[in-house]
This record gives C-alpha cells, sequence and structure tokens, in this order.
C-alpha cells in the first residue's frame, strides 16, 4: 500500500471519475482509517485503527462491494461534511442511468476522504 496516490482533491476527481481502481480507492480508505498490512506476518496491523471499526472489522472491509461497511462508512462522516463533494469540489453528481451501487460506494469513500483530508493536514 505504499504506492498509494496523495490524498489531494485531483486524487478525489480520480476516484470519482475512475481513473483510480477499486482496490486502491478501498487501500486508501484503509489507510486512513489505520489499517496497515504487515508483509513480514502476513496479517493486517490495526493497532491505529479505531475501536468501532476494529470490532467490527479486524481485516479492513472491501467498501466497494459491501453495502454494510459503506454504510458505516457514511455514518462516521461528520454531518457538517455530507455534502463536501458538491459543496468543495462542485461535483454535480452521476447522470441517471450512468451509475449504479459500485459508483455510489466510490463516491462515498471519495467524499470520506475529502472530510477527512482537513485532519490529516492538521
Amino acid at each position: 500500500m505504499s504506492n498509494l496516490p496523495p490524498l489531494t482533491t485531483e486524487t478525489i476527481w480520480a476516484i470519482l471519475n475512475e481513473d483510480i481502481d477499486d482496490a486502491t480507492v478501498n487501500q486508501l480508505v484503509w489507510s486512513y482509517l489505520g489499517y496497515h498490512y504487515d508483509s513480514l506476518t502476513g496479517q493486517w496491523d490495526i493497532q491505529e485503527v479505531a475501536p468501532e471499526w476494529r470490532d467490527e472489522y479486524p481485516e479492513p472491509p472491501n467498501f466497494i462491494d459491501s453495502r454494510s461497511a459503506t454504510v458505516k462508512l457514511t455514518r462516521s462522516i461528520p454531518p457538517e461534511n455530507k455534502q463536501l463533494l458538491k459543496e468543495k469540489l462542485g461535483f454535480k453528481g452521476y447522470k441517471i442511468g450512468d451509475f449504479g451501487p459500485r459508483q455510489t460506494r466510490r463516491a462515498t469513500a471519495a467524499n470520506w476522504l475529502l472530510s477527512y483530508m482537513p485532519i490529516r493536514f492538521s
């Protein structure tokens, strides 16, 4: 996971525009949630993961495939940050017929990461 793109608005747009693959989107979220893979032991180091995530997901969930994990991610976004994609980036959403659960979950991941950026860089 060391080859992850930087957490920037360009990366958020790349997630929304599907220029970054699903695996990398998951890895970005995992990293900022505190999940780190230890290649020596072949296990996930979850010491930095908040208890509410660690207890339910001792291994990082696939946010693109798991509705319940994405719902939990959505609920973890502070209410004042729920519309950041629209407010900060001017993201208008996807056109009807051009999106499905996968795109919606990618947008949730993008919004969570955008919400996390001020915390990360403060």
